[in-house]
């Protein structure tokens, strides 16, 4: 074995590592993320209402008002508002909000510091798996996974370093981290190799990146939109008088409300639509160099294409009337399936010329 091949190998080794140890780091701060949602703050629907109805969790319950009415004393209790109002800019004050208590933020802080530490981990085990085989690291389902979720966890922090109050998405992103990352060390792994011919083109790195990206960010709005639609059933709960279980209770009341929720997934989504639609495109362009023509039907091409026209429908029923709120969300989940199936789905299942990188 000459000096090359022993540096590649050793290269291979250390993404292994590394991708291992950002594992065991993801799991420390999933824990840490748990203790923030167990001891740290309620939404403003659910302190409000906690302290009117007197729970403990709640606190004191509030003053009731005094009214004089013709000399005679009435008491009134403050009206519980449940839902944001139409065109308001509701915070999101989850986990992490002003509000919560010490040990909650306490541990929100470490639970995001360890996340970094877990990217920054994992993101050298990408750039190493990269330089063992030089080339663009996403040749096969294990380096676009372990990419994906790097930059899935990647978009959350810059959220976070812009000062949006999104450290509620803290929690799933990590459990679907640890997931991703299982399933791909485990069942899609395979080892460095070099590509063949069809992908030794510059557009690898400017079509499989902006997929990558556009993936990730998908995954971001998905998230806010399955927690929105859990939100939205609680408030309506609550708007009817009804009262939610103990534990539906004390996991909703940490999340944003349903408006901040929707807005938020609404402007993920739309944000990075355009860049899909570049996406297609420029696979579009790789494959008239590779293959001699732009649209062949390739299932892999067709799947990209459902799932644009999928967003695009959601977006478009988001400015339609009677066509907002729930009914768009489940538009946006159907979009989002659409993505997932195109990934897992036609890589595994589905042969076409896409095929050639495996698993």
């Amino acid at each position: 074995m000459n000096l090359a091949a022993a540096t590649n190998e050793s290269l291979a080794h250390t993404s292994n590592v590394l991708i291992y140890s950002s594992m065991a780091v993801y799991t420390l701060a999933f824990f840490a993320h748990i203790a923030e949602w167990v001891l740290g703050s309620r939404s403003k629907v659910g302190r409000t209402a906690a302290a009117l109805s007197g729970s403990p969790a709640g606190g004191a319950a509030a003053a009731p008002v005094v009214v004089q009415a013709g000399g005679t004393a009435v008491l009134e209790r403050p009206e519980v508002v449940t839902r944001a109002t139409a065109g308001a800019r509701d915070v999101p004050d989850g986990p992490g909000a002003a509000g919560g208590t010490f040990k909650g933020d306490l541990w929100g802080r470490i639970a995001v510091s360890l996340t970094v530490v877990a990217f920054a981990v994992e993101a050298g085990g990408v750039v190493t798996r990269a330089l063992s085989v030089q080339r663009a690291p996403w040749a096969n389902m294990y380096e676009f996974s372990i990419t994906f979720s790097t930059v899935a966890v990647g978009s959350y922090l810059v959220l976070l370093a812009l000062k949006k109050n999104v450290r509620w998405i803290g929690l799933p992103l990590v459990t679907t981290v640890l997931l991703d990352l299982g399933i791909a060390t485990t069942t899609l792994y395979t080892d460095s190799d070099q590509l063949v011919p069809a992908l030794h083109s510059y557009w690898l790195w400017i079509h499989v990146s902006t997929a990558i990206i556009c993936g990730a960010v998908f995954y971001l709005g998905a998230v806010g939109t399955v927690l929105y639609l859990f939100r939205d059933s609680f408030e309506n709960k609550l708007a009817s008088g009804g009262t939610p279980g103990k534990f539906a209770a004390s996991v909703m009341e940490r999340l944003p409300s349903a408006a901040s929720l929707d807005k938020f997934s609404y402007r993920v989504n739309a944000a990075v639509f355009p860049l899909w639609t570049f996406t297609i495109i420029a696979g579009a362009i790789w494959a008239g160099d590779a293959w001699g023509r732009y649209w062949g039907w390739d299932p892999k091409e067709v799947w990209s294409f459902i799932t644009w026209v999928a967003y695009a429908a959601y977006l478009h029923a988001r400015a339609t009337a009677g066509w907002k709120g729930r009914k768009a969300a489940y538009l946006a989940l159907v979009a989002f399936g659409c993505w997932l199936f195109n990934y897992y789905g036609v890589n595994i299942f589905v042969t076409g010329l896409h095929s050639y990188a495996g698993v």
